[in-house]
């Protein structure tokens, strides 16, 4: 009977981790790809954020408008990914607008920790 007893537990055990596991597409903890980017407005929002972010770090290095590019004006994200993490992190391609009138693509990392009211910038490079 005791036997028995174990032997239901770790089945019921497994079937609880398979079924958590398949909640997350099966990748606890890995990326995801967000659909319909372009008509969702937190992702386009938190592109738009990443953008504003870099100007404004631009700005405090004294760089500001004389870095490569001047000052950038967001246009849209094109492609994202999220992964949960302590938070959501969202890994972008956000497409921008240069003074020159040029349109380049951006990479970006963006944590969310929305129970801080928390948005922080990791990453922000030329997508070459």
């Amino acid at each position: 009977m005791g036997k028995l007893i174990f032997i239901v537990s770790v089945i019921l055990s497994l079937c609880t981790v398979i079924a958590s596991v398949s909640g997350y597409d099966g990748k606890v903890g890995g990326r995801t790809e967000v659909e319909d980017v372009k008509l969702n407005k937190q992702v386009q929002e938190v592109g738009r954020f990443s953008v504003e972010e870099f100007n404004r770090r631009e700005m405090m290095r004294g760089r500001g408008t004389n870095n490569v590019y001047g000052e950038l004006m967001f246009s849209e994200v094109i492609e994202a990914e999220k992964q949960v993490v302590s938070g959501i992190k969202y890994y972008m391609k956000i497409e921008v607008g240069t003074k020159s009138g040029e349109t380049k693509i951006f990479d970006s990392v963006v944590v969310l920790k929305p129970w801080l009211h928390s948005k922080q910038l990791l990453n922000f490079s030329s997508s070459n």
